[in-house]
């Protein structure tokens, strides 16, 4: 007898079928709460519901793609869950993009469905966007009202990919890793169940945005365990605003990057403020100063302090450091954890002795399943049968991992990554340039910064910081644009003709 799908697929839990269930059980619960206002699980469940058939009837299918190109807010979860609910793939695109860059992420999923919203609507256009366009506000809302609220059974299986989550690589050129619903809800359950999550910690508050995996898997526990998930707002960081509302929703636990965290320990009336509430702060995304650190022990002596470690395609987290390790291992990343074996090892695959550094790789059911349409590069990643990470890192006698270095050319900024290639490109295209190279500095608000070092085509004559910024501004994200132009006669060199990064860091730390 044929098998259907059914008999091979269909079985156990998607995200969304979280919501639903909590909107079964809990209805009155929030479960998100954005701007002062929110949806019970009752409401969510409805409105989701109403955007699948909505989706259904733009003839969106089990397998196709639906990005987001918004700000942060309710509408945006709604869309991921709508998106699961019947089996299609949420593609959350990064905001801050320029329209070349996000027209690259359009065609290579091959979205056809686009949600975004006033802020981004003139970006989307210029983009050129698929076929069908829903733009949050009066017509978002007009299409929801107007859809069938009766819930449709939609054959979707844990193993079927929930989220195309684009990373970029060295060679400049994003990559979409494809996570599925099993990845992201063994990493949730994973994640509340190493850090022993009680009914205490059922409001969470992530700052980040939402098309990053660190809110996409941040809004997973709660999902899971009927808790309630604080978005925060696009735009400038207010810190003092950030901790007002933390305290009005009663936030028992939140993450934010070490640039945020940094304005956070500034705000100057931060003790005279009820944050008693608060359990657990989280810090990741980007690399943290022990300065940091201590006045964040210091200033919250309540609340655990732990370190999340990853990456996109592990859903993201690998690696907590947590508790009293927060002072005596310091500056580690932790170790494993649960649901995660790690490795050291040598080009050759051979695990290296402890305190000798070597790339750190990963065995995992929430690792990703595979890059979008790029069999040689999934290939390579999973080569020898590992997850490789690309980080160099050693590990201590107590078995404590630190960062020792990125073997990929990247830079961690504020927590959005900067890929070397991708903008040594732009700015080898202006005429003015003959050779650059790109360096991530240390940088007392950010973490890191990027700058360029380059060379003239006329050394009489070098193009001025300002016009290489206006240069690159016009052609990708603001955050991606060098924040210093250092102009030399000639990058340094091996004898293979590869520039050495590793003097310029030197050079310019």
């Amino acid at each position: 007898m044929q098998q259907t799908r059914h008999d091979t697929g269909w079985r156990g839990m998607t995200i969304a079928d979280q919501l639903a269930r909590h909107a079964r059980t809990t209805p009155d619960l929030a479960a998100y709460r954005f701007a002062g206002t929110g949806r019970s699980y009752a409401e969510a469940d409805d409105r989701v519901t109403r955007l699948a058939a909505v989706l259904t009837g733009w003839g969106v299918r089990h397998g196709d793609r639906v990005a987001v190109l918004a700000l942060n807010g309710l509408e945006v979860v709604e869309c991921f869950l709508a998106a699961a609910r019947i089996g299609a793939i949420a593609v959350p695109v990064n905001f801050r993009l320029a329209p070349a860059e996000v027209a690259y992420v359009l065609a290579d999923s091959g979205a056809r469905v686009l949600v975004v919203d006033a802020a981004t609507a003139a970006t989307a256009q210029q983009a050129g966007p698929p076929e069908h366009v829903l733009v949050v506000g009066s017509e978002y809302e007009a299409a929801l009202a107007a859809a069938d609220p009766t819930p449709v059974a939609h054959e979707v299986g844990d193993t079927d990919a929930a989220f195309l989550m684009y990373t970029s690589g060295t060679t400049g050129r994003p990559k979409g890793a494809v996570l599925t619903h099993r990845n992201l809800l063994m990493h949730a359950f994973s994640h509340v169940t190493h850090l022993g999550w009680t009914p205490d910690d059922r409001v969470t508050l992530y700052g980040a945005p939402l098309f990053h995996i660190a809110a996409v898997a941040g809004m997973l526990p709660n999902l899971l365990l009927g808790g309630t998930f604080v978005i925060t707002r696009s735009g400038a960081f207010d810190p003092a605003e950030t901790l007002d509302e933390i305290v009005a929703e009663q936030v028992s636990s939140c993450f934010f990057v070490p640039a945020a965290w940094q304005a956070i320990v500034d705000v100057p009336d931060l003790a005279a403020r009820d944050l008693s509430r608060l359990r657990r702060i989280s810090w990741g995304a980007a690399p943290a100063s022990t300065t940091l650190l201590q006045r964040m022990l210091d200033l919250f002596p309540q609340a655990e302090l732990v370190t999340a470690f990853g990456q996109t395609e592990c859903s993201p987290v690998t690696c907590f450091l947590r508790g009293p390790d927060a002072v005596r291992k310091i500056g580690s990343v932790g170790t494993p954890m649960l649901n995660v074996e790690v490795r050291v090892v040598d080009e050759a695959m051979r695990d290296v002795p402890r305190g000798e550094v070597g790339e750190i790789v990963y065995r995992s059911p929430m690792v990703m399943r595979e890059y979008w349409g790029k069999p040689e590069e999934t290939a390579a990643a999973f080569d020898g049968g590992w997850f490789h990470s690309g980080d160099l890192v050693r590990q201590d006698e107590e078995g404590y991992f630190y960062v020792v270095d990125r073997k990929k050319d990247m830079i961690i900024s504020g927590g959005e990554n900067i890929y070397c290639a991708e903008v040594e490109d732009v700015l080898a295209a202006h005429p003015g340039v003959a050779e650059v190279a790109l360096i991530g500095v240390p940088d007392d608000r950010w973490g890191e910064a990027p700058l360029a070092v380059l060379a003239a085509r006329d050394p009489a004559a070098p193009p001025t910081a300002a016009e290489l910024t206006a240069w690159c501004r016009e052609r990708m994200a603001h955050y991606k644009c060098p924040r210093e132009f250092h102009v030399v006669d000639a990058l340094p060199r091996n004898p293979s003709g590869k520039v050495l990064k590793t003097d310029l860091r030197a050079q310019h730390a």
